[in-house]
């Protein structure tokens, strides 16, 4: 009579089915919630792309369509008039040329200030650092509402109310503390002992800075840069404050008058306008997607 024995699992095949069965389950999982992901999906795609598909669908319409026809209609027909009456009647582009005028020198003026002072105020040492970063983070703080008045009644006095110097000063102004204190943090991120190797080497703390770094935190650079343009672009108040004629009206001030005689809306050069202010806006965005989530999350680790 022979006597059999059954020889032990070995360990490397225990673990090949454990991995295997977590698998599986990871699959009977998923598949149990495709159906539930499936309709999330869905359901963003018709609240952030619908929107903008029925506003650029909108800008086609004729006045007799938007007073006549459901606010989900299609168009009858797709030409380009209310685009062109938006541009020639609604002097559309005057106002594209003011916003330009007006954000990217402030936009420049900023960073040129804010990523030198931000440089200084976490790499330096020095008497009155903790202060002075307060006084940015202060800034932050104050609201936009509260220095209108008085900075209208300075550029009155100074006679600047008939160009836009005021909105490059005070958007260069309202940006700074943010862009300080974005600065700081994203150079906190940058290892220390890159800047001492540098001054090892013999470089100076303004060559630590061009060499160092500015090219170490040029995706952060960017992404500030690109989120205050954002604001800058978007922005109604500060615009329609120091805006003191229709020449030097930007372009969120000039979608106003687009409204005519006793509040009447002539609706279809309006969405056109508006149509080239959002998706003009959201083309930057997406092409440059990628450098701002990289600039957003530089400043996240340490190291």
């Amino acid at each position: 009579m022979s006597t059999h024995t059954l020889n032990p699992a070995k360990p490397s095949d225990q673990a090949t089915s454990d991995a295997a069965l977590a698998s599986a389950a990871r699959r009977r999982r998923f598949l149990r919630r495709l159906p539930f992901n499936t309709v999330l999906l869905v359901l963003f795609l018709v609240l952030a792309v619908y929107p903008l598909f029925w506003l650029l669908t909108s800008s086609f319409k004729t006045q007799y369509e938007f007073l006549n026809s459901p606010f989900y209609a299609m168009p009858e027909h797709f030409d380009f008039t209310n685009y062109r009456e938006a541009f020639v009647t609604g002097h559309l582009w005057t106002y594209i040329h003011n916003s330009i005028l007006a954000v990217f020198p402030a936009l420049a003026l900023m960073l040129v200030l804010g990523i030198p002072a931000g440089f200084a105020l976490e790499v330096m040492v020095f008497k009155g650092r903790g202060a002075f970063l307060v006084i940015f983070l202060i800034g932050i703080m104050v609201p936009g509402q509260m220095i209108l008045l008085p900075l209208f009644t300075i550029y009155y006095k100074l006679q600047l109310t008939d160009s836009l110097w005021p909105l490059i000063i005070t958007y260069t102004a309202t940006g700074l503390p943010l862009t300080v204190f974005m600065m700081a943090t994203y150079f906190r991120a940058v290892p220390r002992e890159l800047f001492e190797a540098a001054t090892v080497d013999g470089a100076s703390i303004f060559r630590s800075f061009w060499s160092v770094g500015v090219p170490v935190v040029r995706n952060a650079i960017f992404t500030v840069g690109l989120v205050q343009f954002f604001f800058f672009w978007n922005d109604l108040l500060i615009a329609l404050t120091f805006s003191n004629s229709n020449d030097l009206q930007t372009l969120q001030v000039g979608l106003l008058n687009f409204t005519g005689q006793y509040g009447a809306v002539d609706y279809g050069p309006t969405f056109a306008a508006i149509c080239v202010s959002v998706f003009g806006t959201l083309i930057i965005y997406l092409i440059l997607n990628q450098r701002i989530m990289r600039g957003l999350t530089a400043g996240s680790v340490k190291g």
